[in-house]
């Protein structure tokens, strides 16, 4: 048993991207003396588990389990009157929640077990993400229905949906997930700072997402070459501009967190919103806003500062979200965009995001969105270890 996570580890490593499922499968019974297991993948919308191999389709007491842990992150286990345990355990890397693995047990496991087996479960993630770069098979059991073209290109540009560090937890969500045009979200950890960018694309559609695309990489181009975040910006607002000569533009906000010290520093560059949930309270943070990227030739951006306490919450918001008015009514984000994050106080930013644009598609009546929509969250802890001094 003390190399069950490394037995598992090598099996996952050897075995082809597009069979990892598998290998896992035979290697957890041979360690953990399994009778069965099954892994979840969570669709795009995070709505739905659905499992991996559509041989093993689970029950809807099953399903409901899966989800349990999935949103709690924390093993979950039910046995029958037989004695026999179905363990569910996240799988999950750097915060990021990929979905579940059941594992069908023979008897209740111990507390040592389940140690092992979540450990074997984080291993499964890992391979499941790697493998995701080099196989279809995944990406295909995750979405529930066909993506437009400009959909399936901002997925493939995103960073991920959720991470976590001693400092900071973040997640992020898209909507209409298959059919998102020119709303898209950005972030990078390096050196204990965090960038976070919300773009929100002039236009609909694959115009929108090819818009969004050229941003985003020319702020990845600035980044990675150890540009600040004012040269994010303008690099991203020349490449623009050549291209479409100011008739085309990508409303932005880009923010960069110091872990150390909890000081953001910011460049507002159109309409996405920064909202900070401090106690009870939700606010704006007053940002001058400058021009759009790609609006004019060599614009210039200025940097502006504000500071985050431990426990404050942000939330980045495109205007799909904070001006959406479906019946005439006053815009979502007058009120209803407050009480709604108000109502994520408990929950983790993966759970929060999806409670907000739950509440947004409520205040649509539950009709398809006018628009796209980008919530981003953020929650500050303090320094790392902070917490814990």
């Amino acid at each position: 048993m003390a190399d069950a996570p490394t037995g598992v580890s090598r099996a996952l490593r050897e075995a082809p991207p597009d069979r990892v499922v598998e290998a896992a499968d035979r290697a957890i019974r041979s360690v953990l003396g399994a009778s069965g297991t099954v892994v979840f993948v969570a669709d795009y919308r995070i709505s739905g588990l659905w499992p991996v191999l559509d041989s093993r389709q689970p029950g809807a007491g099953d399903q409901a389990l899966a989800h349990r842990c999935f949103s709690s992150q924390q093993p979950v286990r039910e046995s029958d009157e037989d004695g026999r345990c179905r363990l569910f355990l996240p799988v999950s890397v750097w915060g990021e929640r990929l979905g579940v693995l059941m594992v069908e047990l023979p008897e209740a496991p111990g507390d040592e077990m389940v140690r092992r087996a979540t450990d074997i479960a984080g291993e499964v993630a890992l391979a499941l993400r790697a493998a995701d770069r080099e196989t279809d098979r995944y990406r295909r059991a995750r979405r529930r229905e066909r993506l437009s073209m400009a959909a399936e290109l901002q997925w493939e540009l995103l960073p991920g949906r959720s991470v976590s560090h001693g400092a900071f937890h973040l997640a992020g969500q898209l909507e209409p997930a298959y059919t998102v045009g020119g709303d898209h979200f950005d972030w990078s950890l390096d050196d204990n700072r965090l960038t976070v960018t919300v773009l929100n694309g002039d236009g609909v559609g694959l115009a929108a997402a090819l818009l969004t695309a050229v941003a985003v990489n020319a702020m990845r181009n600035a980044r990675r070459s150890g540009g600040s975040l004012v040269e994010q910006a303008e690099l991203a607002s020349d490449t623009v501009y050549y291209q479409h000569r100011g008739h085309r533009h990508v409303a932005t906000v880009l923010l960069e967190l110091d872990c150390d010290t909890g000081r953001v520093r910011a460049v507002d560059a159109g309409s996405p919103h920064v909202m900070r949930v401090r106690g009870g309270t939700v606010s704006r943070v007053e940002l001058e806003q400058q021009l759009p990227l790609g609006m004019f030739a060599e614009t210039r951006y200025d940097l502006q500062e504000f500071d985050l306490d431990p426990g404050d919450r942000l939330f980045v918001v495109s205007d799909g979200v904070w001006g959406a008015d479906p019946t005439g009514r006053e815009s979502y984000g007058e009120r209803a965009m407050a009480r709604s994050m108000r109502a994520t106080r408990l929950q983790p930013p993966t759970e929060a995001v999806g409670t907000v644009m739950r509440e947004l598609q409520a205040f649509h009546a539950d009709v398809d969105l006018r628009d796209e929509a980008v919530v981003v969250c953020l929650d500050w802890r303090g320094p790392a270890g902070w917490a814990d001094q």
